[in-house]
C-alpha cells in the first residue's frame, strides 16, 4: 500500500550534507509569546530570570550547504544551496521518559526551487523559494534574504574576526552559557496533526566549534509580525551570534511518536 501524503513528510531518508558555513542568530522573547506557537507534545525550552518574566528563544539559522543528498547517493550527486530557518528552542518528553531538547521549525527559506519542492514534500519545514544573496569581503559577511511574501526578509552584516563578545544587554552570562541556545540541537521536532504525533529527526554533527561574532541585523521582517511584534526591543532582543565553517552533517530518518494527550486537552 502506498503511503499517504502526510506520511511522506516524516523525513523518511538519511540525508547527508557539508556546511560551508553556518551562522546562528538567537533572539530572546517573553515565554508567553512563544508558548502558543508550539504544537501539542512540545514545551518551551525557557530560562527563568529572577525578578523578570520567563523567556524563550528563537534562532535564525543561516546555512550555506553543498552536496546535500540522500545517503545512498554519492557526494557528486548532491545539491548546493542556501538555507534560512526560524526555529523555537523546545523540549519533548518521549514515551520512554526521556526529556529531549530540540528545535521546532516555524519557517524555512531557500534559494533553490528544487529544495523548496523536495523539502515540502518530505518534511514539515515549510520551505519558501526566496532570493538570497551573500557576499564576503575579508572578514565582512553580508547576507540578504528577499522572501516571496515579504514576511521573512532579512538583511545583516557580520564581523567574523572581531572580539568574541555577546551583544549588549544579552541575557547570557558568557559564551559557554550562550552555546546552550545556539543550535543545532540534537533533534528537530515536527507535529503531525493527522495522527496527533511528534516527528523527531536527529541530526549528527562533527567538528562543531562555533565562534562568537558581531552581527548587525538591519532588517528581520519575521519579527515585525505577530506575535513577535508585541515584544519590546526589536533588534535589542538579539542575545547571541555564532559562526563556523566546514561542518560534516547528517540527519537520521524521522521517528514518529504519538502525543500522550490529545490536542484539545493541551490547548
Amino acid at each position: 500500500m502506498l503511503p499517504s501524503l502526510y506520511q511522506l513528510k516524516r523525513h523518511p531518508l538519511l540525508i547527508r550534507a557539508h556546511f560551508k558555513f553556518t551562522l546562528v542568530l538567537t533572539y530572546a522573547f517573553p515565554s508567553e509569546i512563544l508558548r502558543p506557537l508550539l504544537p501539542p507534545g512540545l514545551t518551551l525550552d525557557e530560562r527563568q530570570i529572577t525578578g523578570q518574566p520567563d523567556i524563550g528563544f528563537v534562532a535564525i539559522a543561516l546555512v550555506e550547504t553543498d552536496h546535500m543528498r540522500p545517503d545512498f547517493l554519492p557526494a557528486w550527486a548532491g545539491s548546493d544551496f542556501f538555507l534560512s530557518g526560524y526555529r523555537i528552542f523546545s523540549r519533548f518528553q518521549s514515551n520512554n521518559g526521556h526529556n529531549l531538547r530540540g528545535l521546532r521549525i516555524l519557517r524555512s527559506d531557500t534559494d533553490s526551487a528544487l529544495m523548496a519542492m523536495a523539502g515540502n514534500m518530505l518534511t514539515h519545514y515549510q520551505y519558501q523559494h526566496s532570493k538570497i544573496t551573500r557576499q564576503r569581503t575579508g572578514d565582512r559577511l553580508t547576507i540578504s534574504v528577499a522572501s516571496p511574501d515579504g514576511k521573512a526578509d532579512l538583511e545583516l552584516e557580520t564581523d567574523l574576526a572581531g572580539p568574541e563578545e555577546l551583544p549588549a544587554g544579552s541575557c547570557f552570562e558568557d559564551k559557554r552559557d550562550a552555546l546552550k541556545f545556539a543550535g543545532p540541537l540534537p533533534f528537530t521536532f515536527n507535529y503531525e496533526s493527522e495522527t496527533n504525533s511528534i516527528i523527531r529527526v536527529e541530526g549528527v554533527r562533527e567538528e562543531w566549534h562555533p565562534r562568537l561574532i558581531t552581527a548587525n541585523v538591519k532588517k528581520a521582517t519575521y519579527f515585525d509580525q505577530p506575535p513577535f511584534a508585541s515584544a519590546e526591543g526589536g533588534n535589542k532582543n538579539l542575545v547571541s551570534a555564532f559562526y563556523l565553517e566546514g561542518i560534516p552533517y547528517y540527519w537520521k530518518p524521522g521517528i514518529v511518536e504519538k502525543v500522550q494527550q490529545k490536542a484539545a486537552e493541551i490547548s
